[in-house]
């Protein structure tokens, strides 16, 4: 089942188009790599596909629905400079505010909400940190607070947002798994990283993005040079076609 269609998306920033012909479906079960070089356009689709972003045309489905409906069932992992880290909320209450939209601005959360913040620190292995203030977190702990929030939607659809920068191994390793686990749980996963071989190995399947898709499939048969140089703008000398194991 389709957990995310993305359909003819085109994106004008700054009277410049940035993103066109954008189609991209991501089903449920799947745990999809978003690769491109810097300025390709990653961070700009996820943003167009939480609606933050105004796009010229095309649409974006969230488990058949457009709009706040397609919204509520999306968790989103952004970059870790874009939070807030200097503000004094504890660890719990900075993954409470992932249910903001569920509970409302001006209510205050329940058992309901207390529950999937719960579940959501153990998966991400930070529920003895509940009462730390968030100031006094390593990079990796405020890493799976980041994903802790965006679970505590309890989501149908996870964007993650370069979830690997600066991290240490041990904690790659175990948001890796967590997103595999999700995944098998037939969420559908949808994550921009510039760790290629990473993905090369851990994701079920890459989408080659530059301003467009240049190409989309699994790793096995992403094996064209051609594609990567036209999604990097490399030539076939570069070292990098070498390290994909894809060099002409």
């Amino acid at each position: 089942m389709s957990a995310l269609d993305v359909i003819d998306l085109t994106v004008h920033l700054g009277g410049r188009r940035v993103l066109h012909d954008i189609d991209l479906s991501v089903e449920t079960g799947e745990f999809v790599g978003l690769i491109g070089p810097n300025g390709a356009g990653k961070t700009t689709l996820l943003r167009s596909i939480l609606g933050l972003i105004r796009t010229e045309n095309g649409r974006v489905d969230v488990d058949g629905r457009t709009g706040a409906q397609a919204r509520s069932r999306i968790g989103y992992v952004p970059q870790r400079h874009e939070f807030a880290w200097d503000f004094p909320i504890s660890v719990e209450d900075a993954v409470m505010t992932g249910r903001i939209r569920r509970i409302g601005w001006l209510r205050r959360p329940g058992v309901a909400d207390f529950d999937a913040v719960a579940e959501a620190l153990e998966r991400v292995h930070m529920d003895h940190l509940r009462a730390r203030p968030v100031g006094e977190l390593s990079g990796g702990q405020r890493q799976r607070v980041l994903v802790a929030r965006a679970l505590a939607l309890r989501p149908r659809l996870l964007l993650l947002d370069e979830p690997f920068t600066g991290l240490d191994m041990p904690t790659q390793e175990l948001l890796i798994e967590l997103f595999r686990d999700l995944a098998a749980e037939d969420k559908a996963v949808l994550m921009t990283t510039h760790d290629l071989v990473g993905a090369l190995h851990e994701c079920s399947r890459l989408c080659l993005i530059n301003r467009t898709i240049i190409a989309d499939g699994t790793a096995s048969t992403l094996n064209d040079p051609e594609i990567w140089m036209r999604a990097f703008d490399v030539k076939a000398t570069n070292p990098l076609l070498k390290t994909l194991g894809v060099s002409a």
